[in-house]
C-alpha cells in the first residue's frame, strides 16, 4: 500500500459515511465500462496488484494555472511513495473530458468530475464508490464536509464519489466605483455588518445607484438574463424554481411565491438607469466590461478570481448575494472518483485518500481558482488568501452555508437555451411587461427539456 500523507489520515468518520457503508457495504462494484486497454466486454477490476510502482492515471480539467497545480500534487506524491507512479492527463473541459470518456477512451484510475455527471459515469459502470477505500484508510468525513456535500455524492446507500470543489455564486464589487464609506457619508442605505457577509435588496440598489456614471458609459450592475444568475434571487425571496428537485419536470415561476420573489427584485435587475445595457452585454460578457471598469457589480463565481488579479490597477472585492427576505445563492459541486476498471484499485484508493488531504487540496486553492468543500482548508490562509484581492474572500465560505444546488444539472444548458428569449424579455422588457404571461411562458417552455 502506498504511503498516505499524515494529514489526511485522521479519526474515522461516525456520521454520514459510515453508515453509508453500513447501508451498502456487502454490494458489490458494478461491472466496469470499457477503457483502453479492456475490450468491448465489461471486464471486472483485477484483484492482483502489479509487480513492482504501480503505474496510476489522475484525470483532471482546467485552465494551464489549474492543471499545474495538479501537477505539482501528483509530483509530491510521486516523490512521497515508491508504490505508485502517477501521470496526469488533463482536458481543457469537463465536458471534454465527459466525451472521452463516453467514446471509450481510457477512464483514469483517479479522475475530477461534476457533480451533475456522476449518474452517467454511474450507469455506465465506470466508477466503483469511495465510502469503503476511504474509511479503511481513516479519512475524516466528519465535521471538514457538510451533509449537502456528502448528500450530493450519494447514491443507493453509497458515497459515488469523493466532495473536492464546490461553486457558490457570489457578487463581484469594483469598490472604486462601490464605495462604502462616500455612501455612508451621503448617509445612503450601507451595510452595517462588520465582515460585510450580509446585505439587504435596499443596500444591493443604493451601491448600483451610486457605482452608476452615465457620462463615463459605467453601469452600476451588469446581470445577464439567465436563469443560474437569476436563480438565487428567486430563491432569496421565497420562490422555487422547479416542482420536483429530484426529478423536475418543469419551472415554477407562475407560482405566486416565485411570482412575489421576482416582482420584489425586477425593479433593480431591470433597471436601465443603473444596469448595463443588452447591447453593451451581447459585445462582450459582464467580466469583461467588469475588469474595463465599466461595471460597479457583477454576478461570478470563484473562477473569475485569477483572472481579475491580473488586471493592473483593477481594485474590487466579493459579497454575498443580497437577501430578499433570507440568504441565499445557487452553485454546484465536483468530486474525485476511483475507476471501476482500475488495474491498481488499492494504490488509486491510496492516491484519492492522498489528494484529498489537507495539504493536497491546499495546494490546488492556492492558484485561487477552487474553493474546496474541505472546510479545514477553506478557512485556512492557503484559501482566504488575506494579503490577495477578494479581502473577503469568507464570502465564498458563507456562501457555501446557503447554496442551493442547481436540479438536473446535464440539462441546465439545454433548459437556458429553451427559455432564453423568454427570459431576457422579463428582465430587460421594462415595468410594464406581462410578468404574468411571461412566466407561464416560461414555465410552458421549461418544460418541452425537462419533461423529455
Amino acid at each position: 500500500m502506498g504511503r498516505v500523507r499524515a494529514s489526511a489520515v485522521v479519526t474515522v468518520a461516525v456520521g454520514m459515511v459510515v453508515s453509508l457503508a453500513a447501508c451498502g457495504g456487502d454490494q458489490e462494484p458494478t461491472s466496469p465500462g470499457s477503457t483502453a486497454s479492456s475490450s468491448s466486454a465489461a471486464a471486472t477490476p483485477s484483484t492482483e496488484e502489479p509487480a513492482g510502482p504501480a503505474e496510476l492515471s489522475f484525470g483532471v480539467w482546467g485552465t494551464p494555472a489549474e492543471v499545474a497545480a495538479y501537477e505539482q500534487v501528483v509530483a509530491d506524491y510521486n516523490a512521497s511513495t515508491d508504490d505508485a507512479e502517477v501521470r496526469l492527463t488533463s482536458w481543457p473541459s469537463s465536458a471534454a473530458m465527459l466525451a472521452a470518456l463516453q467514446e471509450g477512451g481510457q477512464v483514469p484510475d483517479v479522475f475530477l468530475l461534476p457533480r451533475g455527471d456522476v449518474p452517467v459515469v454511474s450507469d455506465d459502470h465506470l466508477i466503483r464508490p469511495v465510502d469503503d477505500p476511504l474509511n479503511s484508510r481513516a479519512v475524516d468525513l466528519g465535521d471538514g464536509y457538510s451533509r449537502q456535500a456528502i448528500e450530493a455524492f450519494s447514491h443507493d446507500a453509497r458515497l459515488q464519489c469523493m466532495p473536492y470543489g464546490v461553486s457558490p455564486k457570489v457578487v463581484f464589487i469594483n469598490t472604486d466605483l462601490v464605495d462604502f464609506d462616500r455612501m455612508r457619508v451621503r448617509e445612503l442605505p450601507v451595510t452595517t455588518d462588520p465582515e460585510l457577509e450580509r446585505w439587504s435588496m435596499e443596500e444591493f440598489t443604493a451601491a448600483a445607484q451610486f457605482a452608476t456614471r452615465p457620462r463615463r458609459g459605467v453601469a452600476g450592475l451588469a446581470f445577464d438574463p439567465t436563469l443560474a444568475d437569476l436563480a438565487p434571487f428567486v430563491l432569496s425571496g421565497g420562490g422555487s424554481l422547479v416542482d420536483d428537485e429530484e426529478e423536475p419536470t418543469t419551472l415554477t415561476f407562475s407560482d405566486d411565491d416565485t411570482r412575489s420573489a421576482l416582482e420584489s427584485t425586477l425593479g433593480t435587475l431591470r433597471n436601465a438607469a443603473i444596469t448595463m445595457p443588452p447591447e453593451k452585454l451581447a459585445q462582450k460578457p459582464a467580466e469583461e466590461w467588469f475588469k474595463e471598469g465599466k461595471v460597479g457589480m457583477i454576478i461570478g463565481e470563484r473562477s473569475l478570481v485569477p483572472e481579475l488579479r491580473k488586471v493592473e490597477g483593477l481594485r474590487w472585492d466579493v459579497m454575498p448575494i443580497p437577501r430578499v427576505d433570507s440568504a441565499a445563492t445557487v452553485g454546484d459541486y465536483t468530486g474525485l472518483c476511483l475507476s471501476s476498471g482500475s488495474d491498481a484499485p488499492e494504490p488509486a484508493a491510496d492516491l484519492l485518500a492522498d489528494l484529498v488531504s489537507d495539504e493536497a487540496v491546499a495546494t490546488v486553492a492556492d492558484t485561487g481558482y477552487l474553493v474546496p468543500v474541505n472546510q479545514r482548508v477553506a478557512l485556512s490562509e492557503k484559501f482566504l488568501q488575506t494579503a490577495k484581492q477578494p479581502l473577503n474572500s469568507r464570502a465564498f465560505v458563507s456562501g457555501v452555508r446557503n447554496m442551493t444546488v442547481l436540479p438536473a444539472t446535464r440539462k441546465w444548458p439545454a433548459l437556458e437555451d429553451a427559455v432564453a428569449p423568454t427570459l431576457r424579455e422579463l428582465l430587460t422588457g421594462g415595468p410594464t411587461v406581462d410578468i404574468e404571461g411571461l412566466t407561464e411562458r416560461i414555465d410552458q417552455e421549461s418544460q418541452t427539456v425537462l419533461g423529455e
